[in-house]
């Protein structure tokens, strides 16, 4: 269902950060085109006006006594008549001779002061006559040859024609604007609508992922940001999907790997219970079941309690000091001889001759070994070989477990270290050991590597840095000082002490 507009909707977000903007700057721009195409028009009335009654600046070279007849005479030869109309003001600012031949009505006085006081001599007006109508006119004034101010000759135009060619460009300026906005409008809408189509298909899909369908998917339209950020929810699903995957599959056999010591310890009990004063021997043997089996959901537990350690960021290492390599790997290569040996499988580990110290724990560089190479162990079959190997390098020891079983596909061979993640599901495991162990080597600031090849075997390389401990210094020689003679005691006079 479709939510309606609100105010912090992202239509509304753009209709006042973007659009409203969009329209001020629209607006804007149609005032001042309006004021430019104004003016424009009315410079040019000025331009035209100024052009028609240039003639009477013959004016100027009449005097008092001869300026009016001067007037009649270019009143009566001015051949635009039917374009401007042309007045000549006396002294004192009041028409005396007009193309028109009527005497005018407007009171001109004001204009023709503003005129004379004008630096230029020239006063400009705009606005009605005495008859309403919107006109222009410019006065002149007239000097004598003395520069005295004899009168003025004034141009009037209607600005009718004007008015209608402004109101024409003003229209037409106003319609584009709407055009504008409208367009920008309709196209903003439009966008938004499909963006927020988007959005409200990318929530609904993302809703139905957080609920546990992690195969709904976004279908990708484009190659924009939208569309990226679809790959991403996309991508974050199939992730979830295969990190539930790989958590059911761990509680499955985590399951199973609870449930086989559980049932050998149960079994076995039940059966020296019964067999308790009748086959000792039957008792004791099924009493060193329970304990092995009983060692082994103990490591399990202890597995799994490492592993919540190292999610929650709490595992530490305890005791650290320093380790000899050589005679960790030499414990677990001798544990896991025997399981070889049941196995048809051949384990070879041989001591160097240097040894190789490092800063460690050493239960958890053992925890780590034991991981590695029961590992090699489990995934090798019966004639196969694990070869356990260690080499002292420039400032680290690198420990090589080398075996020819099964194999990791390429496509797991980058993930066998992530939590949960089980190559092969028909072997026992948690899936946890080699995330478990990695941790361990990064906080020892080592590496594990993991290599392999399907059907050829499997290579498990961990470097870490050697102990380098600091010199002493050595001690100080020592400072032998020189034995001063002894003194001979004087013999004391016998008035030493007497007064003087």
């Amino acid at each position: 269902m479709k939510k309606p507009f609100h105010f912090k909707s992202i239509a509304m977000r753009w209709l006042f950060r973007v659009y409203l903007i969009i329209v001020l700057a629209v607006v804007a721009i149609a005032v001042i085109l309006s004021a430019i195409f104004v003016n424009l028009i009315f410079s040019n009335v000025q331009s035209q006006a100024t052009d028609y009654a240039q003639g009477f600046d013959s004016l100027s070279t009449a005097n008092a006594e001869n300026f009016y007849d001067l007037s009649i005479a270019l009143s009566d030869d001015f051949e635009y008549k039917n374009k401007i109309e042309v007045q000549v003001l006396g002294s004192d600012g009041r028409v005396i001779v007009s193309t028109t031949g009527f005497q005018s009505s407007d009171n001109v006085a004001d204009e023709y002061n503003r005129a004379k006081s004008s630096s230029s001599g020239f006063a400009l007006f705009r606005g009605k006559n005495s008859g309403g109508e919107q006109i222009m006119a410019g006065t002149r004034v007239v000097c004598d040859s003395s520069g005295k101010a004899i009168g003025a000759y004034r141009w009037v135009t209607s600005l009718k024609a004007a008015y209608k060619k402004i109101n024409i460009t003003v229209s037409l300026i106003v319609v584009i604007s709407i055009a504008v906005l409208g367009l920008c409008a309709l196209s903003g809408l439009f966008f938004l609508k499909a963006m927020v189509a988007r959005l409200r298909d990318m929530g609904n899909i993302a809703r139905k992922i957080a609920g546990g369908d992690f195969k709904a998917r976004i279908e990708v339209e484009n190659n924009d940001e939208i569309s990226e950020l679809c790959e991403t929810i996309n991508y974050m699903a199939s992730e979830l999907q295969n990190a539930e995957t790989m958590k059911n599959d761990f509680i499955s056999s985590v399951s199973h790997e609870l449930r086989t010591p559980l049932t050998a310890i149960r079994g076995w009990g039940e059966t020296a219970k019964m067999s308790l004063g009748s086959d000792e021997e039957l008792v004791a043997r099924g009493l060193d079941v329970v304990l092995s089996e009983a060692d082994r959901l103990s490591g399990l537990v202890e597995d799994l309690l490492d592993f919540s350690r190292m999610q929650s960021g709490r595992m530490v290492m305890n005791n650290v000091m320093p380790t000899d390599v050589s005679e960790l790997l030499c414990k677990v290569s001798d544990m896991y001889t025997e399981l070889a040996v049941k196995q048809g499988i051949e384990l070879s580990y041989t001591p160097p001759v240097q040894s190789s110290i490092v800063m460690s724990d050493p239960d958890r560089l053992k925890q780590v070994f034991i991981n590695v190479i029961d590992n090699a162990v489990k995934y090798t079959e019966k004639g196969g070989l694990v070869l356990v190997a260690q080499t002292r390098e420039e400032g680290c020891v690198r420990i090589v477990v080398k075996d020819t079983g099964v194999g990791i596909p390429a496509e797991d061979l980058d993930h066998v270290k992530e939590k949960f993640f089980k190559s092969n599901k028909t072997v026992r495991g948690s899936g946890i050991g080699l995330a478990v162990a990695d941790e361990i080597i990064k906080q020892h600031q080592g590496l594990l590597f993991i290599e392999s090849t399907e059907g050829v075997g499997t290579t498990a390389t961990i470097v870490l840095p050697l102990y380098e401990p600091e010199e002493e210094p050595q001690a100080a020689e020592e400072i032998i000082e020189p034995i001063e003679p002894e003194q001979e005691e004087l013999p004391i006079a016998e008035n030493e002490n007497k007064e003087i």
